[in-house]
């Protein structure tokens, strides 16, 4: 073979290694990435699991006791706004009843005058006495005849009557001016709206300056600021829950954050909806994210001990009963499982896996059994602490 064929054939040679080099490469290069982590040795929890939502610890619908014009001078209803014990949160226009105060007191003030100053009554009655007491001294003198000075004390006791009467008609008729003017002040008190005596938030407004509303018209809807976070479990977990047992609760808009909590109460009665049962929880987090009606889930731990295998719970799925995917050699392999306890991120395997295997935890649709994958592998995070 001259020089010039064998410089073609090892350059040949050359682009062919090349070439199948290149060709690996990209197979390679084209294999399904899997996310996975390690069988581990761990603390298993049996934890019973629930929904929860956040709660105002109540609400109350603030009315009108009177009716009338809402004002723009006094009106301080914002919804999110937090109010005062107290603090004035409307007000109704007062005019028509001031105007009837004023008539009516002045009513009252003429008459209690007209009756301090009218004796007229009282001093016929004290001049009657009198004569009648001259007589009995002219009976006793035989000048007053007995049948006269009867009929004349009857008379004057009759008169005595009348006068006191007279009186207690009086009292009657101011008690009454005066239990008018009470009710119109009262009403007048009651077109300015208050706060309740305590510290509350506005969660709706139903009213605002301009309208015209009636008596126990619903103006706002007040919530405490105080929260309460409840749990809700079904029938078949509730008998394992237990006041003071540790809690890991998630709520729906804090990603995946779990926060530390423990059962505060249990309530003897079920949600009217989903017929699960209550509890309440006391959770480490803070105020100003517990906002009413958020929701996420959470898991009460009633048990734990030591196990032998440990993954995270988004490794495991059904197929004809519970499975995994391990990767071994590069090579996809579909596990049937036996799980032991659940809690929130892990579950207890007691049959099938081995700590050190590698199991697959995310995008488990895009693969199947004997499939070649690249790893890329990440710390178990089955048995992750509160935070």
């Amino acid at each position: 073979m001259s020089a010039k064929t064998s410089r073609l054939a090892l350059n040949l040679t050359l682009v062919a290694a090349v070439l199948a080099a290149g060709t690996i490469w990209a197979l390679r290069s084209l294999r399904q990435v899997a996310i996975v982590e390690p069988v581990i040795s761990s603390e298993a929890i049996d934890a019973k699991p629930g929904t929860v939502t956040v709660d105002e610890q109540f609400a109350m619908e603030l009315k009108s006791e009177q009716g009338g014009r809402v004002l723009a001078d006094g009106y301080a209803l914002r919804e999110g706004d937090q109010v005062k014990p107290g603090q004035v949160l409307l007000q109704l226009d007062p005019t028509d009843i001031k105007l009837a105060l004023e008539r009516d007191q002045a009513i009252y003030d003429t008459t209690n005058e007209h009756y301090k100053a009218d004796h007229s009554n009282e001093l016929k009655l004290e001049s009657d006495e009198a004569a009648l007491e001259s007589h009995r001294r002219e009976n006793q003198l035989g000048a007053f005849p007995t049948a006269d000075l009867q009929a004349e004390e009857r008379a004057v006791e009759s008169q005595r009557q009348s006068v006191a009467i007279l009186k207690i008609d009086e009292r009657k008729i101011l008690s009454e001016m005066e239990y008018t003017l009470k009710t119109e002040r009262l009403q007048l008190e009651r077109m300015t709206v208050r706060s309740p005596p305590f510290d509350m938030v506005v969660k709706t407004v139903n009213v605002h300056p301009g309208d015209l509303i009636g008596a126990q018209a619903s103006i706002a809807t007040l919530i405490t600021q105080e929260k309460r976070v409840v749990g809700k479990i079904s029938d078949e977990d509730f008998a394992d829950i237990k006041v003071g047992q540790a809690a890991s609760v998630f709520f729906v808009p804090y990603n995946d954050y779990l926060f530390k909590g423990r059962v505060s109460q249990i309530l003897p009665t079920t949600d009217p909806l989903t017929q699960r049962h209550l509890i309440y929880l006391d959770v480490d987090i803070p105020d100003e994210k517990l906002v009413p009606g958020i929701n996420g889930e959470v898991s009460v731990t009633v048990d734990q001990h030591r196990a032998k295998a440990v993954v995270p719970r988004r490794a495991v799925f059904s197929v004809d009963g519970d499975a995994v995917y391990v990767v071994k050699d590069g090579r996809v392999e579909l596990r049937k499982v036996t799980k032991g306890f659940v809690w929130t991120t892990g579950i207890e395997i007691t049959q099938g896996l081995e700590p050190g295997e590698r199991v697959i935890v995310e995008s488990l649709e895009d693969f199947h059994a004997g499939q070649t994958v690249a790893v890329e592998e990440h710390p178990s995070d089955a048995v992750t602490p509160n935070k």
